[in-house]
C-alpha cells in the first residue's frame, strides 16, 4: 500500500536556504543538494541497495512490529548496511541508537494508548535508516521506511535527535493504512496536521509532560546551535516558529483567515493542528490523541476541514458516552474547530 513521500522540513524551507545561503555566508551545497534528493524521492522511490545482513544481527520476526536500523553510509541508497535489529544491545553510532529509541517509543505510544499494532495493526516490521546522503537536510517517510539525514550542523543537526521527527513520519504511515489523506489541499492538511500531532503525542510521552507543560513546538531539537529557539512549527501559535535570515519567515497559518486555496500542506496544517492544541489544553493530551485517533480512523482520503470537524466531534461524543473521555469532550472540540474558523 503506497502512500507519498512525506518530508519533515518543508520544501519552502529548504528552498530559501538554497537561494539565501550564499549571501548570509553559508555554505548552500547542502540545502542544494537536499533540495535535488528530495525531488528525486518525489518523482520515483528509491530502489534500495540489496541489504548487507550482518549475521551476529537479529532477523526481524514477521508481524511484530520489529525494529530495523540500517546505516546508509552516506549514500543516496536505504538499507545498505544493518546496524541493529529488534533487541540487539546498543551500538557505538549514536544516531542509530537514537532511531532505534524513536521507532521504539512511536510503536509504544501507538500500541499502549491505541492497542495499534504497529503501523499497519499487523505488526509491521519498522524499518529506520541513518547517515543517508551527504549532509542531507531533512528526514522523510516514503511509503514503506523512514529516513534520517545527518543535517548539515550549521542549520540543522542530526534528524534522529528530535523523537518528535520519528514519530511524525511514522503517522504518516499510520494514516497511509487507515483514512489514506491524499497529499494536497485539505486532506494534505491534515495529512500532515495529524503527523504533527502524533509526533507531538509522543514527544510528550517519552519526556513525561501534558498538554500544559509542553512546548507545542515541531523540530526544535533538530535546529543548530546558531538557531537555537526556533523550531520548524509551533502547534499552540503557527505561524511564530521562526522569523530569521537563513529560514525566512514562517507562513504557517493559524486559522481559516491565514488560509492558502490549494496552498502547501505545511502551511495549511497550521490550522489542525492549533485545533488539536485547543482540544488537548482543555481534555489533556491522552483523550485528546483519542478523539483524533478514532477520527482519524474514520476520516477518507478526499475528506476536508468541516468532514474532520464533524467526524471530530462525533468521535468525541461516543467517547464520553463510553467513559473514555470527560463528558465535555464533544463541545471542547466543536469550541476549538469554530476557534480556528471551521464550522
Amino acid at each position: 500500500m503506497a502512500g507519498p513521500v512525506c518530508f519533515y522540513v518543508p520544501a519552502h524551507i529548504i528552498d530559501h536556504i538554497a537561494k539565501n545561503a550564499r549571501q548570509l555566508g553559508i555554505d548552500p551545497e547542502p540545502a542544494q543538494r537536499t533540495a535535488i534528493a528530495s525531488q528525486a524521492a518525489r518523482q520515483t522511490r528509491r530502489a534500495a541497495a540489496p541489504a548487507n545482513l550482518t549475521a551476529a544481527l537479529t532477523p526481524p520476526r514477521p508481524g511484530k512490529g520489529d525494529r530495523q536500523i540500517f546505516d546508509d553510509g552516506h549514500q543516496w541508497n536505504t538499507g545498505v548496511t544493518l546496524v541493529r535489529g529488534e533487541g540487539d544491545a546498543a551500538v557505538g553510532q549514536a544516531n542509530a541508537n537514537a532511531a532505534y529509541d524513536g521507532l521504539g517509543a512511536t510503536r509504544d505510544f501507538y500500541r499502549d494508548v491505541f492497542g495499534r499494532d504497529s503501523i499497519d495493526n499487523a505488526g509491521l516490521t519498522l524499518l529506520g535508516n541513518v547517515n543517508f546522503g551527504v549532509q542531507y537536510d531533512n528526514a522523510f517517510w516514503d511509503g514503506t521506511q523512514m529516513v534520517f539525514g545527518n543535517g548539515d550542523e550549521v542549520i540543522f543537526t542530526d534528524f534522529t535527535k528530535d523523537v518528535d521527527v520519528c514519530a511524525h513520519e511514522l503517522t504518516h504511515g499510520v494514516t497511509q493504512y487507515t483514512a489514506g489523506l491524499i497529499y494536497t489541499d485539505q486532506p494534505g492538511a491534515m495529512n500532515e496536521a495529524f503527523s504533527d500531532i502524533f509526533g507531538s503525542c509522543v514527544d510528550q510521552a517519552v519526556h513525561k509532560v501534558d498538554a500544559g507543560e509542553h512546548n507545542w513546538l515541531i523540530g526544535e531539537e533538530v535546529m543548530a546551535e546558531q538557531l537555537y529557539g526556533e523550531a520548524i512549527r509551533s502547534m499552540s501559535h503557527p505561524g511564530t516558529a521562526y522569523d530569521n535570515p537563513i529560514l525566512g519567515k514562517d507562513p504557517q497559518a493559524a486559522d481559516m483567515s491565514g488560509y492558502v486555496p490549494g496552498g502547501d500542506p505545511h502551511v495549511n496544517s497550521g490550522i489542525i493542528n492549533r485545533a488539536f492544541y485547543l482540544t488537548a489544553i482543555e481534555l489533556g493530551t491522552v483523550p485528546a490523541a483519542r478523539i483524533w485517533f478514532n477520527t482519524l480512523l474514520n476520516l477518507w482520503p478526499n475528506a476536508q476541514f468541516i468532514d474532520c470537524a464533524y467526524v471530530c466531534a462525533e468521535q468525541a461524543r461516543i467517547l464520553a458516552r463510553d467513559g473514555k473521555v470527560g463528558r465535555n469532550a464533544p463541545q471542547t472540540v466543536r469550541s476549538a474547530f469554530r476557534e480556528v474558523g471551521i464550522k
